[in-house]
């Protein structure tokens, strides 16, 4: 199982931020933590083994250390945590962070750090409305190496309101010089309920165009490979194959995995026929009040069956360079892939989207290029995904 720990506080919210978080005084997060640890310690799931171990945002270095000992305590009284192996990942943002915090966090057992840089140019950062400069981003990464951090990874976010192609390279040269192992590279996504949404709607935010962004994109892609790294989903590059983010691929191959906090979703009871994913109340108070009275905070919930999981996995398996293994997918979802669409797969390998590939241990699989993993979701659209009996 994969654990996911929602931290709902940050300094302040970014202008493109849709997540469950904001800033809070320091007994809202008191109270919080204590909350949290009460959801730990309800689980029906008590006594599952956890290989991976995420704790998200927000900010969770806006707690203190004793704060996020705590959580991590009724987390170890209430799960197993496979050891060695464990792969403990926490998301801290440069500017909520020093040389001590850093230690003391590495001390509570995260051996794994994803920092959001977003961008080296401090006017980006500041049209974000991130709390920290490029300077203070330099310093974190260098803070986390003498804490003893040996897995880093940094994100970045292109197709930035005025960005550059130029300014672009510029800010992935810039983390490369950092020797990180693992690169998240996202493009700006405007969410309505955002304050870029809101200036979206009033037609005051420039955004590069579609060609641009492309741009950035592929040049990314290609200046990676370059350097030898991995890409192993659309966003995701590693240093390695082992640097891979374990606990995303989790998430990617319908492992069960639990969120608690607010807004956090789980899935659970997966097998080859149906899965059921359910989530937490959005709103902190609710959520809060929910578990004072004794109840799981459970917002919603659905059941899965074989056509919407597969659905799911051609999307899912359409973004990462593994692709999907034909037979497997078969024998999982009674989908027979080539089949219901032999016309489209050849036209899409004519196009240089995809290619066959049954040279990994005997499977048939098929594999998105560079090019494909660029438009992958509307790959996945494209497929008739009728059940084959």
């Amino acid at each position: 199982m994969a654990l996911y720990v929602h931290i709902p506080f940050c300094v302040r919210k970014c202008h493109y931020c849709d997540f469950a978080a904001g800033p809070a005084p320091e007994d809202i997060r008191a109270q919080y933590v204590e909350a949290l640890a009460g959801e730990i310690r309800a689980c029906p799931q008590r006594g599952a083994r956890a290989r991976t171990l995420f704790f998200g945002g927000g900010t969770p270095s806006e707690l203190d250390t004793a704060q996020l000992g705590r959580i991590v305590e009724a987390l170890h009284q209430t799960f197993e945590f496979s050891t060695p192996g464990l792969e403990a990942t926490i998301e801290c943002n440069p500017g909520t962070v020093d040389e001590s915090s850093l230690a003391a966090i590495r001390g509570l057992g995260f051996n794994r750090i994803s920092l959001g840089v977003q961008s080296f140019h401090d006017h980006h950062l500041k049209a974000l409305g991130r709390i920290h400069d490029a300077a203070e981003a330099r310093a974190a990464v260098r803070w986390s190496r003498g804490a003893g951090f040996e897995r880093l990874s940094l994100d970045l976010i292109f197709c930035l309101p005025g960005q550059t192609l130029a300014e672009w390279q510029k800010d992935v040269e810039d983390a490369l010089a950092l020797a990180p192992e693992h690169l998240s590279l996202y493009n700006l996504t405007i969410e309505d309920q955002t304050e870029f949404g809101r200036r979206h709607r009033l037609g005051l935010l420039t955004l590069p165009d579609e060609d641009l962004s492309a741009d950035m994109y592929e040049w990314s892609m290609d200046r990676l490979a370059s350097d030898g790294w991995v890409q192993y989903e659309v966003s995701n590059f590693a240093r390695s194959p082992d640097h891979q983010s374990r606990h995303n691929r989790k998430y990617w191959d319908h492992t069960p995995y639990l969120g608690l906090g607010p807004s956090a979703h789980s899935l659970a009871d997966a097998d080859a026929s149906s899965a059921r994913r359910f989530w937490n109340e959005r709103g902190t108070p609710r959520w809060e009040r929910r578990l004072a009275a004794g109840e799981r905070p459970i917002e919603g919930q659905e059941l899965l069956g074989p056509k919407e999981l597969a659905a799911e996995a051609l999307l899912l398996g359409l973004r990462t360079v593994a692709g999907i293994d034909l037979d497997g997918f078969r024998a999982r979802y009674g989908i027979d892939l080539l089949a219901a669409n032999d016309g489209l797969v050849a036209r899409l390998v004519d196009e240089g989207r995809v290619v066959m590939n049954d040279e990994r241990e005997g499977a048939r699989r098929l594999v998105p290029t560079l090019s494909g993993l660029a438009v992958a979701d509307g790959l996945a659209a494209a497929f008739d995904l009728s059940l084959t009996n």
